[in-house]
This record gives C-alpha cells, sequence and structure tokens, in this order.
C-alpha cells in the first residue's frame, strides 16, 4: 500500500510539474510600497507581464520555472516557481539602469546590466511629474548626457522642429523606434544655419510625453540589427500600458526672467499644459488599452535689445505726409528708369509738395529739395531725400527703436496630441496589438525685421516696416498593428506593419511680394513638404538553451513630395503686373523703388516652392538579418548580428556586429563590440530643391538649392549621392558596490563615418571673360548650363572621426520613511574631419573646393554643440514631500561666424586647401544650469509640484557687437594670408537683436521658468 501511494504520489508530482498554472502575488520595495510596474518574466522564454497599479500581478507558468522581477532603480531578483501564490520585495541596488530592455540584443529577457553594449533606461515616472520641460526633445537634452537638442531662433521651420543629436553625430544618424518598431522622420530638411545643417531628424516633440512609460537610449552603432540611421545609436520609446487609473496632468509656467520683454524684464513664453492618459484592459487577462490625450499653448519669447541703425529716411518723411493727406506717393511710378516728363511733373513736384510740410527740415533742405523737382533732377532728390532721419522720424509717429525689434527667441505654438497603445490575446499563443497617434501643431515664428528705409520693404502698404511671420502646420500621424506570438511550439514571432507620414506647411503672413506693390497679398501660401513611409516586419526568435536565435525580414516604403506655394508666393512681378523672367524683361520694366533699388520677389522672409521644384518621389528597400547570442559560460556572452539591405535607388549593403560581455566577477562586468554600419540618404536629401532670384548689377538671376539628381548637379560634377558607411568600436565596463547602492558604468568608443552627406555652401558662376578651355569657361559654361548663377547640393563630401566616453553613476540611500536617489551622468565627445574633401574637378579647379564644407560648416559639424556636458540629479523623497534638484553641466561651444575676438584689428585667417579662410571664431562658455522642484502628495490621488528650471536666470555668454577689423583676403607669393588694407565692419549682433548667438546655444536663451503642476490619479 505504502508502495503504491508513493507512485501516485510521484506521478501527481510529476503531473502538477509539467502543467502551467496561474501564479500570483504582489511586488513591493523594501520600504513596502507597492511596484506598479514591475517587469516579470519567465526565465529562458519571452512570456512576461507587468504589475498593476497596486503591484499585483498574475502569470501563467510551470512549477519549476525561474521567474525574473526587475523594476528601474531597484535590484533584478530571480525566484523559482513553487506554488500559485509568490509575493517579492525588491530592494535597492542603486542600479537606476536595471530593466529588461528589447534593444541591443534580440534576447527578451536580456536586462541592462547584462547587456554587452550601453543601454540608459530613462523611466518617465519621476520626470514626468518633476521636471519643468514638457516635451520629448528638452526631457532628454536634460537628462541623457550623450543627448543634445538645440533649440533655434530666426532660422525658418527649424525654428519649429529641433534637430536632436546623440554622442555628436547628426540628427539623421539615430534612430527611434516606438514599441521597438521604426520611427519616421520629419518632412523638414535643415538647411539654415544651425546644428544638425544638412540633416533630417525625427520630429519626437509629435509624441506625448506623458504617453511614454520609459525611454531606451541605445548608445552603440546598431545598423546591423535594425538598419539605416542607426549609427550613432538607437532611442526606444515605450508607451504605457495597463495603468488601471485615469491620470490627469495640469501645468502652467512662465519665464521670470530679467531678460524677458526684449530685456525689460517681467514674464513672457507663458505654458500651458493639460495632459490626460487612461489606461485599462479590456475584459480579458494580459488585454489592455491605454488613450493619452495633450493639448499645449505655448507663447513667445523675446530677447532682443533695443534696435540700431538707421530706420527712417528723408524720403520716409515726405511719404509719410503724404500717406496723411491720402496721397500715396509710391504709386505714382512703378521703375524710376522710365523718366518721362510725366514722371518729374507727378512724382518730384509731389515730393516737393509733402516735403515742405516736414517741421524738422531745415530752410535749406527744403529749397534744395524744391530746386530738385523744379529742374527735374533725380540724382539730386534721391540724394537729398537719403539722408538718416530716424530720430525725427520717430518722435513725428509716435514710435521708440523697440518697436523695430525682431522676435528673437522661442516660437509661440499650439499644439494637440493623441495616442493610443492596445494589445488583446486571441489565443495562449496569438496576441493582437496595435498603436498609433497623431500630433497637430501650429507655430508662428519672424524673421528679419524688413525697415521701412529698405528696398526690400514697401512703405506703400507698411509705413513703418514689417516684421514678417513664419506660420507652420505641422501634422504628424502614425498608426502600427501586428500579431506576435509563439508558433511552431516555441518560436517566438512577430508580423507588424508600421506607417507614418510627416507634413509641413509654410505660411506667410504680415509681409509682402514688393514686386507687386498695393496688389500684392500680404498673406501667402508658401507650399509645403510630406514624408511617409510604410514599414513591414516579421521576427522570429528562440532560445536553445544557452542560445538564442533571432532572424527576421523588413520591407520599407518611403515617399517624399514638395508642393509649390502660391504664384504670389515666389514670382517677380514687372512693372504692369506680368511675370518677370530672367534674362527677359528689360531692366526697366523691373519695379524699383525710388532709389533705383530692385524691389524682391516672393513672399517676404520665405518664398514660396514653384511648381518647378514640386516633386513627388519614392523608393523601396528590402532586408534580411540574423542574430544569435550565446551564453559561452556563465561569464562570457557572445552576440552576433549580420544584415543585407538592397534599396531601389543606390544599391545593397551587408552590415555586422559583433559585441561580447565578461564577468570579472559577480559585480564587475567588462564589455565590448565592434561593428559596421551606414545610413542611406534621405529622399529629401536626394530631392530637395528650392529656387530663389538673386539680382547682379540689376539684372535677375536664379540661385538655387539644386537636387542631387538634377541635370544641374550633373552638369557641375556632382556625384549621385551613395550611403555613409561607418566602422565603430566601443570597450566599456560596469561594476556594482552592493553594499554602498552604487552602480558605475564606463563606456569608451570610436566612430569613422566615410562619405558623409553635407549640404555645401553656395558655388557661383565666375565672372568676366575667359578663353576657352580654361577652369573659368568650362564652369561658366556648366553653370549656364543649368540655368542658374549660384547654386547649393547635397554631396557625400567629407569623412569624419568621433570618439569619446560615458560615464554613469547611480546611488541609492533607503533609510525607511527617507529614499535619497542621486545619479551622476557624463559624457566628453569630439568629431574631427578626416581625410580630403571629395569635390567636382571643375570646381575644385575654381578654387572652390571649400565651399563644399567650408570653416562655417566645420564648426556646425565639430564644435557647435557641447563637446563636455553633463548632469548630477537629486532626489529626496520623506513621507508625503519629495524634493528634485538637477544639475546640468554644458560645455563650450564655437560659433561658426568669424570675428576679431581678440582684439588685435583683424580676423586671423589660416589657409586651407590653398585658399586664405578666416578662422577666428567667438567661443561661449561653459554654463551650469539647476532645476529645482518640491512635489507635496495632498491625498493618495492628488499631488502638486512647484519648481524652476534654470533657477539662476543664467544665459549663455553675451554675443559680439560691432567692430571694425582687417579681413584675410588672400596668399602672397611667399604661401602668407595676406590682410585687407582697411578694416570693414562685423556686427554678429545684427544692430543688437541678437543679443545672443542665434547659430548655436548649450540650452536656449529663455532664462528662468517657474511652473506649476496638479496631477491628478483616480
Amino acid at each position: 500500500m505504502k508502495k503504491l501511494f508513493f507512485i501516485l504520489t510521484l506521478i501527481f508530482s510529476a503531473g502538477i510539474t509539467a502543467q502551467e498554472i496561474r501564479v500570483s502575488g504582489v511586488v513591493t520595495d523594501d520600504s513596502n510600497a507597492t511596484l506598479p510596474g514591475t517587469t516579470i518574466m519567465i526565465k529562458g522564454i519571452a512570456k512576461g507581464t507587468t504589475s498593476d497599479i497596486e503591484g499585483k500581478y498574475t502569470i501563467t507558468a510551470k512549477i519549476g520555472d525561474i521567474l525574473q522581477f526587475s523594476y528601474v532603480g531597484l535590484e533584478t531578483k530571480s525566484v523559482k516557481i513553487t506554488g500559485s501564490t509568490l509575493n517579492i520585495t525588491l530592494t535597492g541596488s542603486g542600479e537606476t539602469l536595471q530593466n529588461i530592455v528589447i534593444m541591443g540584443s534580440r534576447n527578451p529577457t536580456r536586462t541592462v546590466t547584462e547587456s554587452a553594449v550601453p543601454i540608459d533606461v530613462i523611466s518617465m515616472k519621476e520626470i514626468a511629474s518633476q521636471g519643468a520641460q514638457t516635451n520629448l526633445n528638452q526631457i532628454l537634452n536634460m537628462v541623457a548626457p550623450s543627448f543634445t537638442s538645440n533649440t533655434t531662433t530666426v532660422a525658418d521651420g527649424t525654428d519649429h522642429i529641433d534637430p536632436a543629436q546623440l554622442r555628436g553625430l547628426g540628427p539623421d544618424q539615430v534612430l527611434v523606434l516606438i514599441n521597438g518598431k521604426r520611427r519616421h522622420t520629419s518632412s523638414l530638411v535643415n538647411i539654415n544655419g544651425s546644428p544638425g545643417r544638412g540633416a533630417v531628424g525625427t520630429d519626437l516633440n509629435s509624441i506625448p510625453a506623458f504617453a511614454i512609460e520609459k525611454i531606451e537610449v541605445l548608445r552603440d552603432g546598431a545598423s546591423a540589427q535594425y538598419g539605416s540611421d542607426a549609427i550613432a545609436g538607437v532611442i526606444n520609446i515605450n508607451m504605457k500600458k495597463d495603468t488601471k487609473k485615469l491620470e490627469i496632468n495640469l501645468f502652467g509656467g512662465s519665464h521670470f526672467s530679467k531678460n524677458a520683454n526684449d530685456h525689460t524684464g517681467g514674464n513672457d513664453g507663458n505654458n500651458i499644459q493639460i495632459d490626460l492618459n487612461y489606461g485599462t484592459n479590456l475584459g480579458k487577462e494580459k488585454s489592455f488599452i491605454n488613450i493619452t490625450a495633450s493639448a499645449q499653448l505655448r507663447g513667445q519669447t523675446s530677447r532682443a535689445k533695443e534696435v540700431k541703425g538707421n530706420l527712417f529716411n528723408r524720403y520716409n518723411a515726405v511719404e509719410e505726409r503724404a500717406r496723411i493727406a491720402g496721397v500715396n506717393i509710391n504709386s505714382l511710378y512703378a521703375n524710376t528708369l522710365n523718366t518721362t516728363p510725366g514722371f518729374y511733373n507727378g512724382l518730384l513736384n509731389t515730393i516737393n509738395t509733402y516735403a515742405q510740410q516736414v517741421s524738422y527740415f531745415d530752410a535749406t533742405t527744403k529749397t534744395a529739395i524744391q530746386t530738385a523737382a523744379s529742374n527735374g533732377n533725380l540724382s539730386g532728390m534721391r540724394t537729398l531725400l537719403g539722408v538718416d532721419a530716424t530720430t525725427d522720424e520717430l518722435a513725428f509717429r509716435g514710435l521708440v527703436r523697440n518697436d523695430f525689434n525682431m522676435r528673437v527667441g522661442q516660437s509661440s505654438l499650439q499644439s494637440s496630441q493623441f495616442f493610443v497603445n492596445a494589445a488583446y490575446p486571441l489565443t495562449d499563443k496569438l496576441e493582437l496589438y496595435a498603436f498609433g497617434g497623431n500630433s497637430y501643431r501650429t507655430g508662428e515664428a519672424a524673421g528679419f525685421y524688413r525697415r521701412p528705409n529698405q528696398s526690400r520693404s514697401y512703405t506703400g502698404l507698411y509705413p513703418n516696416g514689417f516684421l514678417p511671420e513664419i506660420h507652420s502646420t505641422i501634422n504628424d500621424i502614425s498608426a502600427a498593428a501586428g500579431l506576435r506570438g509563439i508558433i511552431f511550439e516555441n518560436w517566438n514571432f512577430d508580423l507588424s506593419n508600421t506607417f507614418g507620414r510627416n507634413a509641413f506647411d509654410y505660411g506667410v503672413e504680415n509681409t509682402v511680394n514688393a514686386s507687386l506693390r498695393e496688389n500684392s497679398p500680404t498673406e501667402f501660401d508658401a507650399g509645403g513638404l510630406a514624408f511617409s513611409q510604410n514599414t513591414t516586419n516579421f521576427d522570429m526568435n528562440r532560445k536553445f538553451g544557452d542560445l538564442n536565435v533571432a532572424f527576421g525580414a523588413e520591407y520599407r516604403n518611403e515617399n517624399y513630395s514638395i508642393g509649390a506655394g502660391q504664384p504670389e508666393s515666389y514670382n517677380l512681378y514687372d512693372i504692369n503686373g506680368n511675370v518677370a523672367l530672367p534674362g527677359v524683361t528689360p531692366a526697366n520694366l523691373i519695379v524699383t523703388d525710388f532709389f533705383g533699388s530692385i524691389r524682391g520677389n516672393g513672399s517676404q522672409v520665405f518664398p514660396g516652392f514653384r511648381p518647378t521644384n514640386a516633386i513627388d518621389k519614392g523608393r523601396n528597400s528590402t532586408a534580411i538579418y540574423g542574430d544569435l547570442e550565446y551564453d559561452v559560460t556563465e561569464k562570457w556572452l557572445l552576440n552576433g548580428a549580420v544584415r543585407f539591405e538592397n534599396y531601389s535607388d543606390f544599391g545593397n549593403t551587408t552590415n555586422f556586429k559583433v559585441a561580447s560581455r565578461y564577468k570579472l566577477t559577480d559585480n564587475i562586468n567588462l564589455r565590448g563590440a565592434v561593428s559596421t554600419g551606414f545610413r542611406a540618404p534621405s529622399l529629401h536629401q536626394i530631392n530637395f530643391n528650392a529656387t530663389a532670384t538673386q539680382f547682379v548689377g540689376g539684372v535677375p538671376f536664379e540661385v538655387s538649392t539644386f537636387s542631387n539628381d538634377s541635370p544641374a548637379a550633373q552638369a557641375l560634377g556632382i556625384p549621385q549621392l551613395k550611403q555613409e558607411e561607418s566602422k565603430s568600436a566601443s570597450i566599456g565596463f560596469t561594476a556594482k558596490i552592493p553594499e554602498g547602492n552604487i552602480t558605475l558604468t564606463a563606456d569608451a568608443y570610436i566612430v569613422r563615418i566615410d562619405d558623409r552627406v553635407t549640404l555645401t555652401d553656395q558655388f557661383s558662376r565666375p565672372s568676366g571673360t575667359f578663353a576657352d578651355g580654361t577652369p573659368q569657361r568650362e564652369l561658366q559654361q556648366q553653370f549656364d548650363l543649368a540655368g542658374a548663377n549660384a547654386a547649393t547640393f547635397f554631396a557625400n563630401a567629407i569623412s569624419t572621426e568621433s570618439k569619446g566616453i560615458d560615464i554613469i553613476i547611480t546611488h541609492k540611500l533607503n533609510l525607511g520613511a527617507i529614499v535619497i536617489k542621486s545619479d551622476l551622468a557624463t559624457t566628453f565627445s569630439q568629431t574631427r574631419q578626416v581625410g580630403a574633401i571629395k569635390g567636382s574637378p571643375t570646381l575644385v579647379a575654381n578654387g572652390q573646393i571649400n565651399r563644399y564644407f567650408s570653416e562655417m560648416s566645420r564648426v556646425y559639424l565639430e564644435e557647435a554643440i557641447p563637446r563636455v556636458k553633463g548632469n548630477l540629479t537629486n532626489s529626496f523623497t520623506y513621507k508625503k514631500f519629495d524634493f528634485f534638484l538637477r544639475n546640468v553641466y554644458f560645455g563650450q561651444v564655437t560659433d561658426p561666424n568669424t570675428a576679431d575676438v581678440n582684439g588685435d584689428g583683424r580676423v586671423e585667417g589660416a589657409i586651407i586647401n590653398g585658399l586664405a579662410v578666416e578662422i577666428e571664431h567667438p567661443i561661449w562658455g561653459a554654463k551650469i544650469i539647476t532645476d529645482l522642484s518640491v512635489g507635496f502628495k495632498i491625498t493618495e490621488t492628488t499631488k502638486v509640484v512647484i519648481g524652476a528650471n534654470n533657477i539662476f536666470d543664467i544665459y549663455p555668454d553675451v554675443n559680439l557687437g560691432t567692430q571694425t577689423a582687417k579681413r584675410a583676403n588672400g596668399v602672397d607669393t611667399n604661401g602668407n594670408v595676406t590682410y585687407a588694407a582697411n578694416a570693414t565692419t562685423i556686427d554678429l549682433s545684427n544692430a543688437n537683436q541678437f543679443a545672443y548667438s542665434r547659430n548655436t546655444s548649450q540650452f536656449g536663451q529663455n532664462g528662468r521658468f517657474l511652473f506649476a503642476r496638479l496631477s491628478l490619479s483616480f
């Protein structure tokens, strides 16, 4: 009988060991607080769940399986299942980067500290409630030292979409994923003066930050795993899931700064935002839906100083007296070359009539004007009326100089965002998931003030000149859906399709097409840009003991288009209202101002895209890839990946990666990786083109950014764009001191990129007459064939080498009711051009090689963003209070402009590629920005936070003002730089408008921001 009982017991035990049971429990920390969002995985297979808002979880597993529990900032714990109830307490380890990640490895159970490559995991829970930043770019700029995002001002479209960079590489050399799926890029290519010039990045601000659970930042080349763009690394954004609550976030703040409102003080840049997030299940275990809605109103900031220089001349005074009397003097002429008797009698006599009414003109001046009118002396009248009259005319009109200031600072915007993330298990082995959203933003930024005494202004419509505005409309949509689960018994699979589209439409307001004069609209549709991407993926992976095998395939289709604006936004019109054509329309039919200067074409500040610029181009790519990860021993991990990709427009590329990690001890790991990578030239860089009209000697010429595949590019010897190729290596270590709850990671890297795509400076047609067969004549003929007088292109012009080191130290101290967390993260990086510039033989022969990659472009690439950056973050929690303190160190940057920085009377030059180039740049010093906030939990569902970003109201170094200096102008026979005999004026501040550099800034120029946040959860 005993023997039978023993056999039955053995059979029963084996049965329950083999069968799956429901395991449930509660996850808490060492202060007995529940831990919602804890990741629970069954070790060895890709099966897991997360704890709910009360820290509870349920998972189906087998007796004897190992459950792995991980939570950001706490020690990961592995526990063997012995029954249906398993309650877990996670203790602090100081490891704020410890978490299950899906990046850098296709092993679904790999943690950060086990990874062979450096990965940061940023939990949004504290950031969303404690920090002053509300958009994703600025959040990452403050918390991730290797990430840089620069806000720009007076830079057209770049005012509205901030370029972002990782490890000092380009905005288009970092790949962005959402829930592990490729995110589409922006439709905007940065063509103005800002870091990231010529690059296309991802519009991170189109993703509502309140919808995000955590962000994983892979700081290592990963093209062999993820494809194009992942040269610098990958940013993976994980969206919230089943939070089992409704969260409401009310945010308000403003810049209370000494330099607000054009340095008069007070506050500006008001920011109001409301966020809502709701997560729940869909009536079935493991199902969920999470919905986020966000709305924001952000005001502009103004940081210009009182404008300097001439604003009004005597002609403006005369036309104002006429305007008051109901007469528009500007309507009495169209082109001052047409000097008929009626012209003299009509215009000059009318001018004389109203000149006599200008009270501050002295008797001598009035007499001289009368004489010039009587004699029909146009030249003499121009001389008399061209004299500055700013001071007197300001007084007459009741204006002050600040009325003519530019709007220098952050642009205003209105934003509404919506995002959904959902999943539903169809069976125990098959899950349907979907996510996506829409972001709709409108923004307003201004350009350079058109003063009334300038020909590009038109005082017939704007007597005091005008400040033209760019009104952007950015519409971003995305949608992804897929099936994932288990097939063939134990293979994990994921089949998905992801679509995204970004559209950027330009509206121009408070402006004029001066060649249309009184008939000009004051608002224009200037056209727009659009980019869409559709990606289909199929991935599989399985573990064979200590070996994880993964492979997959991808098909991607992309489309880029440019839409033309309305005709008035780009055309030049003649005096009869007909379209003027360069090289065809006679000079006497071109519209001029009173002084004979030609009035500009198109909408001032941003001329619209022309029908000849409009394009609609697409391409597709296919890829296959494989990934092996093998635990050679308990201490040694080895990972390898390879990817083959074919693009329809430039061919094939194959890339690999090998990474390894070795455990020296239980607390010290060594890791390293080597890889090759690539970045396909974007459709934007291949196809972007824009045209403007430039006047040389009174004759209009076309000036263009030509598409890379255009006949003009072929005529000037610009080769077809090809992929950028990279080689990278990294080595580092992780260390833990369990007794002190301290973790340290340090990773050094080097990245060599060949054939980087750059936007050239402007190449010009040689002036003069040259003999056939000379390089100058050949270039003239090529420009004539291109139909242009000046041109810029995208080209694979240079190669670069980037290297640096990232160091992160984390610490957590738990004293019962008091919890103190500290994180110190720093990055040191350097990027340099290596090798020669790759240029067209004809352009090189004409001495224009430095326009491929100019000194200004070099500074933007190498020195315009901080190469040293660090942050120290401290949080202190006591009962219902929490305190947050963050200090961010932004290293020095170099301004791309040149000036007499050292005050020796000249702008220093050097010989580069046989030509004299100015190399004396201002260097803006390092700064520390301090954020501070205090939070109080009023009830279990209500929390209030007040705080400040940049609490000490720190600004960048003040810009250089007006100076005179001798400029480098050539090379003598002895190979020395020569300088002009006479000094010329340099003014980087643009008449006191750019108090701080507009071309580069470590952290913006808005000053202190005070805020309050009310958080509710139900």
